[in-house]
């Protein structure tokens, strides 16, 4: 059995020599991601509303079914020039093993110039619980505890029927 403090370790592929001096790694000690950088030859200027697939020039092979990746915008980029990400969140399966790409994209009204090596998005590890699906012809009423009235109806209102936030 793993020692609780064990970080997962996760095989990792240079497709870039130049990516030697810009590995993905932890900024803080309390960090949930780590960067990823935009392996470009150039800059990219990104026009209003333009989205393009960067790539990063690493593969990571996470192995473990127990566990996912996720690439994340990172909230500065977001916030101070509308670079977000094209699908807003990537789901990246612990048995993929080809390179990562980004989906950048510019929502803002301004052009935005994407630097080579630039910090663009974070990857993320999570756990993941696989299901099994069990086919009903009902729900029993209050089993889950969001029934506080015991009547079996959450969530039949659609969007937004439990109030305005």
């Amino acid at each position: 059995m793993p020692h609780p403090d064990a970080k997962p370790r996760l095989a990792v592929k240079l497709l870039d020599e130049r990516l030697r001096d810009h590995m993905p790694r932890y900024a803080t000690e309390g960090s949930a991601g780590m960067d990823l950088r935009a392996l470009l030859d150039a800059p990219l200027t990104l026009e209003p509303g333009q989205c393009e697939l960067v790539q990063t020039g690493l593969a990571i092979h996470i192995a473990d079914p127990g566990l996912a990746g996720l690439i994340l915008p990172r909230s500065g980029l977001g916030h101070k020039h509308g670079i977000v990400l094209g699908n807003l969140v990537g789901l990246i399966d612990s048995d993929y093993q080809g390179e990562l790409m980004i989906s950048v994209w510019n929502r803002s009204q301004s052009d935005f110039t994407l630097q080579p090596f630039e910090r663009l998005a974070q990857y993320v590890l999570v756990p993941v619980v696989q299901a099994e699906l069990e086919l009903v012809d009902d729900f029993e009423p209050g089993r889950h505890g969001n029934d506080k009235q015991g009547t079996g109806q959450r969530g039949t209102g659609g969007f937004g029927s439990s109030g305005r936030h």
